[in-house]
């Protein structure tokens, strides 16, 4: 009998892809750890991934590296974890799961649930961000979105030099900690539409955006009891503060998205008018 993975490569059952080539295949866990939790199989049904011959194994393990940096891309984290347990499905596989810390990582963990929704805009973002293309059919939104693509980041950005220094070391904690990460975009003049920002931030059409104070935002950091854990950690988030209230113009934080994990973006306006700041994820159960 047709294990139930070469029953989703046949067509026969449905999945969230995000990749697949010749020989591979690559679709999200419908009962993941964390959203963004991906499967990476060979079309091949084997049991055992230590059966497969050593050229296989290598191949499958090339694919799921460029699987996982698309995981990466789309879901903010610190590193994306590896695992095979090979006790759940008869049918070699690879979990990569996006993690801030160890427990991420932690099989008895109650798994969460993703809505539909939801996990058909994860599995766009990270089906767009897999190096060397995803071998799926591009969404209408990515075509649109290759006609016009967004221009990187100056490499000489003076602020975005000086935001790389205030953020380094620093995480926002909320039930897991994830790094600040800083950023600059391209993005046209005027306020901006969700679905325009959207766009600029690499994000799903569609998806949920909140905006709230930086002030609010960090209120918690920036208390010298407050999350961050330490005075001088503490110092150092009102520092950022100070500097995206004084350098940019109409600094604003987007909460982009809905349930246990949520991308937030600290933006304003810079002197080139780029929209420039910081990123981050909060995760609330």
């Amino acid at each position: 009998m047709p294990s139930i993975f070469s029953r989703i490569i046949s067509g026969e059952l449905p999945a969230y892809k995000v990749a697949e080539d010749a020989n591979h295949l690559a679709f999200l866990d419908i009962t993941p750890l964390v959203e963004g939790h991906t499967l990476v199989i060979p079309k091949q049904e084997i049991d055992y991934i230590f059966d497969m011959t050593p050229q296989a194994l290598a191949a499958l393990h090339v694919f799921a590296q460029r699987v996982a940096k698309g995981v990466r891309a789309a879901v903010p984290c610190q590193r994306i974890g590896v695992a095979v347990i090979g006790l759940e499905v008869p049918h070699a596989h690879i979990h990569l799961i996006p993690m801030n810390k160890v427990s991420d990582m932690n099989f008895a963990n109650p798994k969460i649930k993703v809505p539909a929704e939801r996990m058909q805009e994860l599995a766009t973002a990270i089906a767009a961000q897999v190096p060397g293309g995803s071998g799926l059919p591009a969404p209408p939104s990515a075509a649109r979105a290759a006609t016009s693509p967004t221009p990187p980041a100056d490499p000489n950005d003076a602020t975005l030099a000086q935001l790389q220094k205030l953020t380094e070391g620093l995480n926002f904690i909320s039930e897991s900690d994830a790094p600040l990460e800083p950023v600059s975009y391209a993005a046209p003049n005027g306020d901006l539409a969700n679905d325009q920002l959207l766009q600029v931030l690499g994000e799903p059409a569609g998806t949920n955006v909140e905006k709230v104070e930086l002030t609010q935002f960090l209120s918690n950091h920036t208390a010298d009891r407050g999350a961050a854990g330490s005075v001088a950690l503490a110092n150092r988030f009102k520092a950022l503060q100070l500097y995206l209230k004084q350098e940019l113009d109409g600094v604003q934080v987007y909460r982009v998205g809905t349930g246990p994990q949520i991308h937030a973006y600290a933006l304003g306006r810079d002197v080139a008018g780029r929209l420039a700041g910081f990123k981050t994820v909060l995760t609330a159960t």
